[in-house]
């Protein structure tokens, strides 16, 4: 039965130009297949078939103006909408109400209700400790009887209620200072602790001896010594227990190191034979070959990191996309499902970057449950404490608890579980909350005596706690960062958390183990040089087998092959799947299209007048008709597709939304409505330039972190767009991203009311200056088609480690045909 395709709603224009028809008579196509092109002055659009068919014949041709209705062809199909049968109406035996009570969810009484009030400040004193305990008792019966999950529930209950009569309760984003798992809920760790210790402290040791030995040379080195210090088993504990290496197998997990920590992944490397003693020596003489680049570096390093991660912020945003982006490439059915981690590790003063935070309600309403934070709390940043009048850990954790996340906190080591328990008052855990962190900097500066004085000793209870301690068995409390155990037990609960991200914040001292020259001191950050007596003491902290005439030389140490280190570090990350990090790329090309692909933009537009950001927009278009490049494209829009005439993506490729669509859109009816889909293909950012651009850099580097080759294209409006990211293009430019980048509606602004504050023609100056971006600013169509499709085959078939920034016009004019040659 013949049907007519008609031009549906196409919200307020009329007499839009068809300027392409893409069938002919004889053509069977299935439904949504495009049948014309038609343009206003803002935006092309496809117009798609109802219905799979033959094409009878056409009723357009190109240059007429149609309008919603318009018969644009007909098609023969057996698939035409009748009415829908009436079903035979079933006889219906009448049936006797049944009165069914109502439940009461073990509501077997109504509550009663009491005075509404407007609620004073919380009691700071306990008027009844009794009724207190009697409280407690019962939630804690509630928990050994009926399981958590009933406490709380009925928790959640007493809430509600308290908030329905009017009560303001406690801010509850935070828990008290203690460790979030506590000692009986942990899971061991299953590794030779006393092996693990003597490796860590060979690392420890050459990644300070690298640094020092460094700056023996040139003072004008540098280096850091005291970050990996504070940091040395947060990694430990994953680079023998939880990091899975890329191999045939598995994809592999990716692990954004604290660039500042550089050190001790390239001592890691020495001792696993990756790395020798001359590359060592060239710490921070990248420039000589065979030279360490200071921070991680894959331009300077390529087969070694992965990501660049030293500027301030900029890994933690780029780590949160790079988890959607897992995701993404995982809804559209272009990578397995493997259970995949990425870990982004980050400094406690690093976390008042703009980038660090203002993605995280991104990652929990994503529910991306593939990502794992791990802040080191060492308390410290470049010139003194990150919060002295308050707490870093608390403060973090009431940021990260309130937008979804869930929140580990690794404060306290092992040494303080016991007297933990044997505090029945509470007063140890009040300590805790009540102490500031300048303070806490303080206690592990000054000894144990000081920690007697201070901390225990503001409490006759808390100092006849540690009656039998002697100073150095108080001095011995550790805390969560550096015990093995504790940080073992944190990872393993944040891989087997599901529905939400994970951060994990563990406290750690800067400059541990570096005594009196740099440890928990102010000047930490700065220390690049140890003495012969820091060293010496250095090396006895951590018990590093060198003799004395050794240390003065500042050897680096390796057990020999057939130690049990060597064999027990390689035999882990064998198991693990290989080393980490390590940079490898087994992606296929993608052929670059045809050259007819972009034929019609070879031809003179005569009279008709448009942008090359239209132009552009129309060439998007024919890309995603090439069934080699389509799937591989990844369009990045920050809110302003409707600007650059792109609305007609959303309904033809769909907007990615990981839970899909759960509303009608308010323009459904419009054929270029609001579509979200589960495997969408469109990256819409909303008004967010630094979270596109993150996406751009996953994408774009797709092909060596997931072996896959995407085409990255992030189009926004110029003026806001090279000067709003441009750490994040130099960022992308160490990482070796592939794709493009356009400066759309650039130059004359003519929207109407922008003005002048809304041109550019200067973004070329900032792009420019990047070495492996390659710069176009294109006036004609037939130019942005041949640097277009030159990108797709420089950086997607042959692999060019380049990305272009390409400039496309606001101001309609009419455009030449390509000159021959």
């Amino acid at each position: 039965m013949a049907q007519n395709i008609s031009v549906p709603d196409i919200g307020d224009f009329k007499d839009v130009e068809v300027i392409e028809v893409l069938v002919k008579p004889g053509d069977k196509v299935n439904k949504n297949d495009p049948i014309v092109t038609i343009e206003s002055d803002k935006s092309s659009i496809e117009i798609p078939s109802p219905s799979s068919g033959e094409i009878k014949d056409l009723k357009v041709k190109i240059g007429d103006k149609v309008s919603e209705g318009s018969v644009l062809a007909t098609i023969e199909n057996s698939q035409v909408a009748s009415a829908p049968k009436e079903e035979p109406k079933k006889e219906s035996k009448e049936r006797k109400p049944v009165i069914e009570k109502s439940k009461t969810n073990g509501n077997l009484t109504p509550v009663k209700q009491v005075k509404k009030i407007f609620s004073e400040p919380a009691s700071k004193d306990d008027i009844d400790p009794i009724e207190t305990n009697e409280w407690i008792e019962s939630l804690n019966s509630v928990i050994d009887n009926d399981g958590a999950s009933r406490a709380s529930y009925l928790l959640n209950k007493v809430i509600d209620q308290a908030y329905k009569s009017g009560l303001v309760l406690p801010d509850t984003r935070t828990t008290p200072y203690i460790n979030t798992i506590p000692p009986e809920a942990e899971v061991k760790s299953p590794g030779d602790q006393n092996i693990e210790k003597k490796i860590r402290a060979y690392i420890r040791w050459n990644a300070a001896a690298m640094v020092v030995k460094a700056n023996k040379k040139s003072s004008e080195l540098g280096g850091h010594i005291g970050t990996f210090a504070s940091a040395a088993t947060l990694y430990d504990v994953g680079m023998n227990h939880f990091w899975r290496a890329k191999n045939n197998k598995f994809g592999g997990d990716l692990i954004y190191f604290q660039g500042h920590s550089a050190p001790g992944m390239y001592a890691r490397a020495f001792l696993e034979g990756r790395l020798s003693v001359k590359q060592l020596d060239g710490f921070r003489q990248e420039v000589n070959k065979g030279g360490l680049s200071s921070y991680p570096h894959p331009w300077l390093m390529p087969n070694f990191w992965q990501f660049p991660t030293v500027s301030m912020g900029l890994g933690a945003i780029m780590g949160i996309y790079q988890a959607r982006f897992l995701k993404y490439l995982i809804n559209r059915g272009l990578v397995r499902d493997e259970g995949r981690k990425i870990w982004v590790f980050l400094g406690d003063g690093e976390m008042d970057e703009p980038e660090s935070l203002g993605a995280i309600g991104l990652a929990a309403r994503e529910k991306l449950d593939n990502l794992i934070f791990v802040i080191n709390c060492n308390l410290q940043r470049l010139d003194g404490p990150v919060r002295g009048n308050g707490k870093i850990i608390q403060e973090l954790e009431g940021s990260f608890r309130g937008t979804g996340w869930n929140v580990i906190k690794v404060i306290w080591g092992s040494y303080w579980d016991q007297l933990l328990a044997k505090d029945k008052t509470g007063l140890l855990v009040k300590r805790m909350n009540e102490c500031v962190d300048g303070e806490y900097q303080a206690f592990k500066a000054k000894g144990g005596s000081y920690v007697r004085e201070k901390f225990f000793g503001k409490y006759p209870e808390l100092k006849e706690l540690i009656s039998s301690m002697t100073d150095k068995d108080i001095w011995r409390l550790n805390r969560g960062g550096h015990d093995p155990h504790k940080v073992y037990a944190a990872y393993h609960a944040a891989m087997q958390h599901k529905g939400s991200p994970t951060v994990i914040l563990a406290k750690t001292i800067k400059g541990y183990g570096m005594g009196k020259s740099g440890e928990s001191i102010n000047t930490t950050h700065q220390q690049k040089k140890l003495d012969e007596k820091d060293l010496l003491y250095y090396r006895d902290r951590f018990d590093v087998p060198l003799t004395d005439k050794q240390v003065k030389n500042i050897e680096y140490y390796k057990p020999k092959e057939d130690s049990e280190e060597i064999k027990y570090l390689k035999d882990k990350r064998l198991k693990l799947g290989g080393f980490i990090p390590e940079r490898t790329s087994f992606a296929r090309q993608i052929k670059a299209p045809p050259k007819d692909i972009f034929e019609a933009f070879m031809k003179s537009t005569g009279k008709k007048e448009m942008s090359t950001t239209m132009a552009l927009v129309r060439m998007l278009t024919a890309l995603l008709r090439d069934k080699n490049v389509s799937p591989r494209l990844v369009p990045i829009i920050p809110d302003e597709a409707r600007t650059f005439g792109m609305e007609g993506f959303f309904q033809k490729i769909g907007i990615y939304a990981h839970e899909g669509q759960k509303y009608e859109p308010v323009d459904s009816e419009q054929l270029s409505s609001y579509r979200e889909d589960k495997s969408g293909q469109v990256l819409e950012e909303g008004i967010n330039e630094s979270g596109a651009m993150s996406s751009w850099i996953a994408a774009g580097t797709s092909y060596t972190n997931h072996d896959l080759e995407m085409i990255p294209i992030y189009i926004f409006y110029s003026m806001f767009g090279f000067q709003r990211v441009g750490d994040l293009a130099w960022a992308a430019g160490d990482s070796q991203a592939r794709g493009f980048l356009i400066g759309a509606t650039a130059g004359r602004t003519t929207l109407a009311g922008e003005g002048l504050q809304h041109q550019d023609g200067h973004s070329h100056l900032l792009s420019s200056n990047i070495p492996n971006c390659v710069s176009y600013d294109p006036t004609f169509a037939y130019e942005m088609a041949v640097i277009l499709r030159d990108g797709i085959k420089r950086m997607h078939e042959k692999k060019e480690n380049i990305f272009y920034y390409i400039t496309a016009m606001n101001e309609n004019y009419s455009h030449p045909e390509k000159p021959k040659g």
